[in-house]
C-alpha cells in the first residue's frame, strides 16, 4: 500500500475547559461552592471579591436601589441584579402582573457586558435582589455577645474527654491510670468496647509476645473495665446492648431509683429475652422470667427509656446549617395568591475582575511575554460567567417547579403532583442531567418549610379517575393514616392499600410497605402497643 493524504469532515462535541468548569460549578452544593471560589481567589491574581462601597463608587450608585448608569454599563461591565420570578395561582392574573417577572426561560445573562474588563458584581446588596431578601450576617463589630454558630457547635465535650476527666479523680496507680486510658481510646462513639481485651492485649503488646505477659495485661485491663464501667455515663464501656442496659439498670439498683423488683425483672429480660423483648412477646418474657404480666409490662417500659448508646449525647456531630439557595414567598391571598421565586443574595459570592491588573495588561495584548497573564484573566473572566451562570439555571428550573407545584405551596404535601426530570428538561430545553445537576443538594425555602429540590419531584400512582397522584403525596397520607391509627390494632400493609384504594389511588401492598420504610415507619406488629 502506499501511504497517501486524505481530508474527512466530521462533526463532534469537545468539552472546552469553560463548559468543563461550568458543569463543574452547576453541581457542587453551597459550600462546596464557597470552596471553589476561596480557591480560585488564591490561585488567581485577577479574581477578587468586591465590597459594596467598591461596587458603588464603580458604578458612580449613590444607593443600593439605583440602576447603573449606561455609559458605567458600557465602560466597565454591567452591575448583576438577581432576577426575581412570579408564579400566580390563579389563571386570571393582570398582565401588567405578568410583565413584572421574567419567564422561567430568560436568559438574565445577556444583561452583563462579559468582555469588558472594568467590575462585575455577583450580588449586590440586598437592595437589588427586593425587599424579600434577608438581610446579610454581619458580625463584624457586633461584640462579644454574638457566638458563631460553627464554633458554638465544636465547644461540646466528647465521650472521650468527658470519660478522661472522671478517670483522673480516681487517684490510681500508673500501671492502672493507663490502661483506663488505653480502654476509654478503645471505645467507639456510641460508647462500647468492640474488641475483646484479649484483643487489645495482643494489639497492644504484640502478637509474639509471652503469654505470661499477655495474661497479665488482660488481668489489668478486666481491672481497668470494671473502673470504666463505673463512670458516668452508665453503660459505658459495654460490650454488647445486653451489657450496656444491665449496666444503667444496676446503677439505678445503687442509687435506689425505682422498684427493686421490676429492676431485677429487667435485668432478667436483658440477659435472657432481649430478642423477646425486641418482638413484644409479653406471655413468653413472663414464662422466661417467672414473673407476673404487671411487672413484666412495668420491667419492660424501664428498659424502654434506657439509652442504648450511652456516647450518644457526646457524639462529635457536624452541625450543617442549611442555607436555602431558592426563596419562595407568597403574595396575596385567596384566587389571587403569587410567589414570588429569587434567589438567595447571602450565598453568592462578590466576584470581579481585579481592574488594576486587568487595565494593566489591556494595552499589552500583543505582547507575547505577556500571554500567559492575559489566559489567567480570561480565566477570571470565565470563573464569574460561569457563576453567574450556575444561579441563572437555578432560578430558572426553581421557577419552574414552582410554577409546577403551586397547589403544594398553598395545601402541603398531599396536593403534590407527579413531576419527573424530564418534564423540567423539555420545558426549558435542557438536558435531564442538567436539571439533575442543579437539583442536587440545592435547596427552597417556601412557606411549606425548606426542601432540596429533588423533592419535589416524584413518580405518579394511577387513580380510578384515570389520572395520577405524586408518590410524595401517597407517602403523605400514608403517614396521616398511620398517626391516627389505634395503637392497639396497627393498620397492616394490606389494610393501608385498601384504605387507598377506597380514596381512588391503585397502590400495591409491596409498595405500601416500600413508602412506608422509607418513612422509617416500623411494620405493624412492632408499632403495636403492650
Amino acid at each position: 500500500m502506499k501511504p497517501g493524504l486524505s481530508l474527512r469532515v466530521s462533526q463532534h462535541l469537545a468539552l472546552t475547559p469553560q463548559l468543563q468548569q461550568s458543569i463543574k460549578l452547576l453541581q457542587l452544593s453551597t459550600l462546596e461552592l464557597e470552596q471553589e471560589v476561596e480557591q480560585m481567589l488564591d490561585d488567581n491574581p485577577f479574581l477578587e471579591r468586591s465590597t459594596e462601597e467598591a461596587a458603588r463608587e464603580e458604578f458612580g450608585l449613590e444607593t443600593a436601589d439605583q440602576p447603573a448608569s449606561e455609559d458605567a454599563g458600557e465602560a466597565d461591565g454591567a452591575l448583576y441584579q438577581a432576577p426575581t420570578s412570579t408564579t400566580s395561582t390563579s389563571t386570571d392574573e393582570s398582565s401588567a402582573a405578568e410583565s413584572d417577572a421574567p419567564s422561567a426561560g430568560s436568559e438574565v445573562s445577556e444583561q452583563v457586558d462579559w468582555e469588558g474588563d472594568g467590575t462585575v458584581e455577583m450580588a449586590p446588596d440586598d437592595g437589588e435582589w427586593g425587599g424579600d431578601a434577608p438581610a446579610r450576617n454581619n458580625t463584624s463589630g457586633s461584640g462579644d455577645e454574638e457566638v458563631d454558630a460553627i464554633d458554638l457547635a465544636g465547644s461540646h465535650e466528647s465521650l472521650t474527654d468527658h470519660l478522661h476527666r472522671q478517670a483522673l479523680a480516681l487517684h490510681l496507680s500508673d500501671i492502672d491510670s493507663a490502661a483506663v486510658r488505653f480502654l476509654i481510646e478503645s471505645l467507639n462513639d456510641d460508647g462500647y468496647l468492640e474488641e475483646s481485651l484479649a484483643e487489645l492485649a495482643i494489639a497492644l503488646a504484640g502478637a509474639d509476645a509471652p503469654t505470661e505477659e499477655l495474661e497479665e495485661l488482660v488481668h489489668r485491663f478486666t481491672v481497668a473495665l470494671r473502673l470504666l464501667q463505673s463512670l458516668d455515663p452508665a453503660g459505658a464501656g459495654a460490650r454488647n446492648l445486653s451489657e450496656c442496659l444491665s449496666l444503667q439498670l444496676h446503677a439505678m439498683n445503687l442509687d435506689e431509683e425505682g422498684d427493686p423488683a421490676v429492676i431485677e425483672v429487667a435485668l432478667r429480660i436483658c440477659r435472657d429475652a432481649l430478642d423477646l423483648l425486641a418482638r413484644k412477646d409479653v406471655k413468653r418474657i413472663m414464662q422466661t422470667c417467672a414473673a407476673s404480666e404487671d411487672i413484666t409490662r412495668a420491667a419492660m417500659n424501664l428498659i424502654a427509656r434506657l439509652e442504648p448508646r450511652p456516647g450518644r449525647r457526646f457524639a462529635d456531630v457536624q452541625r450543617q446549617i442549611i442555607v436555602p439557595d431558592v426563596i419562595v414567598k407568597n403574595v396575596g391571598r385567596g384566587a389571587q395568591m403569587r410567589f414570588t421565586v429569587q434567589l438567595n443574595a447571602d450565598v453568592m459570592p462578590r466576584l470581579r475582575v481585579h481592574d488594576v491588573y486587568a487595565n494593566a495588561l489591556r494595552g499589552q495584548r500583543g505582547n507575547e511575554a505577556n500571554a500567559g497573564l492575559q489566559q489567567r484573566l480570561q480565566e477570571a473572566r470565565w470563573f464569574i460567567k460561569n457563576v453567574q451562570q450556575r444561579f441563572d439555571t437555578i432560578l430558572r428550573v426553581s421557577t419552574a417547579i414552582v410554577e409546577r407545584q403551586k397547589n403544594f405551596f398553598v395545601h402541603g404535601e398531599l396536593a403534590m403532583r407527579p413531576l419527573v426530570l424530564r418534564d423540567i428538561a423539555d420545558e426549558l430545553g435542557l438536558h435531564e442531567s442538567t436539571i439533575s445537576r442543579v437539583t442536587t443538594a440545592k435547596y427552597m425555602s417556601t412557606p411549606q418549610g425548606t426542601f432540596e429540590l429533588k423533592y419535589f419531584f416524584g413518580s405518579g400512582l394511577g387513580t380510578e379517575t384515570g389520572g395520577s397522584a405524586s408518590s410524595t403525596a401517597v407517602k403523605a397520607l400514608i403517614k396521616q393514616l398511620l398517626s391516627s391509627e389505634n395503637p392497639k390494632k396497627p393498620l397492616s400493609d394490606s389494610k393501608i392499600a385498601d384504605m387507598l384504594a377506597e380514596q381512588g389511588i391503585e397502590c400495591a401492598r409491596r409498595t405500601v410497605a416500600k413508602y412506608r420504610e422509607a418513612l422509617k415507619i416500623p411494620p405493624a406488629n412492632l408499632r403495636k402497643a403492650v
